[in-house]
């Protein structure tokens, strides 16, 4: 009897180029300094990476470093614990976007999720929805997997499609939970709306499996790592 191949093994492995397009070169470390800031949209621009993914407070030095490049601005709201309130989330998103962010990421209040309040979680995510497509930008929701069932995990992916987001996200990667295969491959089944795996992908072979998984953006503090990885393999590979 032959052994089962696992999933995605026949999936074609993309191009480096088209991975780097969709990674979020990520750093929201509460210590960061203006100089990795730096550094990190220099990275951005060298790897030819989709878009950096900062706090708030560095969106302008981002923008500064960046407006001349195809590379895109992130910011966060809510972040990471989503338990602001949904006026301070909108402040922060206005003042991102206004600041030159081209993407949203927002914390749901994961509180008000597990209390069955969907209501609520719905008409937050709707709110910034708003103020973000006002704006020609793109909302993404992280909805932190590694503290909900499944059950609630798909929950929470229709929400927020239902309430306009661009994209949902595994999680913040601050409370210790990472991108699971299984996770990427359910929230790709719950919506049509594009899924974003960000937490725990260091290397090369991490980023295609969440691609094969179903992942459409991704979301790491790797993103150079895995790029200088994935050129270095594909000039070994047409060499040979």
């Amino acid at each position: 009897m032959s052994t089962p191949k696992p999933a995605g093994a026949d999936l074609k492995i993309p191009s480096w180029q088209s991975i780097a397009k969709i990674i979020d070169h990520t750093n929201l470390r509460p210590e960061a300094t203006p100089s990795q800031i730096i550094r990190l949209c220099d990275e951005a621009k060298e790897f030819e990476l989709g878009a950096v993914m900062v706090n708030s407070s560095h969106v302008e030095l981002a923008y500064s470093r960046l407006r001349d490049t195809n590379v895109k601005i992130g910011a966060v709201a809510g972040f990471p614990l989503g338990a602001t309130l949904t006026s301070v989330k909108r402040f922060e998103t206005a003042g991102a976007l206004k600041l030159g962010a081209h993407e949203i990421d927002m914390v749901i209040n994961i509180g008000a999720f597990k209390a069955g309040d969907l209501a609520f979680v719905q008409s937050e995510i709707e709110a910034l929805s708003e103020i973000v497509h006002k704006q020609s930008a793109l909302l993404k929701v992280i909805i932190e997997t590694c503290l909900l069932t499944d059950d609630e995990k798909r929950v929470a992916c229709e929400i927020a499609e239902k309430a306009g987001a661009d994209f949902v996200k595994t999680s913040t990667g601050f409370l210790g939970g990472v991108a699971t295969i299984a996770d990427v491959a359910l929230m790709r089944r719950a919506v049509k709306i594009g899924v974003k795996a960000s937490g725990g992908i260091r290397i090369a072979s991490d980023a295609i499996a969440m691609i094969q998984a179903g992942a459409n953006r991704l979301g790491t503090s790797s993103g150079a790592n895995i790029i200088r990885e994935l050129r270095s393999e594909s000039t070994s590979n047409a060499a040979t």
